[in-house]
């Protein structure tokens, strides 16, 4: 699996560990950008770019997935794979 995974994160969000989680189990590499370590505008532009105030923010190959909601969704569904490769 070779997509380019982002997942924007903050330090003490469960649903940021499950998210990860669920992509470390899978063998996905992916950037994790901390907004607790980022500039504020960091998070202001990716607000605005997703219109979501949530974290995980999750982007697979630039497109944006949601949250662990819609990660854990698409797996089940058997379409996680298909984004990733």
């Amino acid at each position: 699996m070779t997509a380019e995974v982002i997942v924007y994160s903050t330090t003490f969000c469960p649903y940021c560990v499950r998210a990860k989680s669920l992509l470390e189990r899978k063998g996905v590499a992916f950037t994790e950008i901390n907004l607790d370590q980022e500039a504020p505008e960091v998070k202001v532009e990716l607000m605005q770019k997703t219109r979501h105030r949530t974290v995980p923010q999750i982007f697979i190959k630039d497109q944006f997935i949601g949250g662990f909601d819609q990660l854990y969704a698409l797996e089940k569904e058997g379409k996680l794979d298909d984004l990733l490769a």
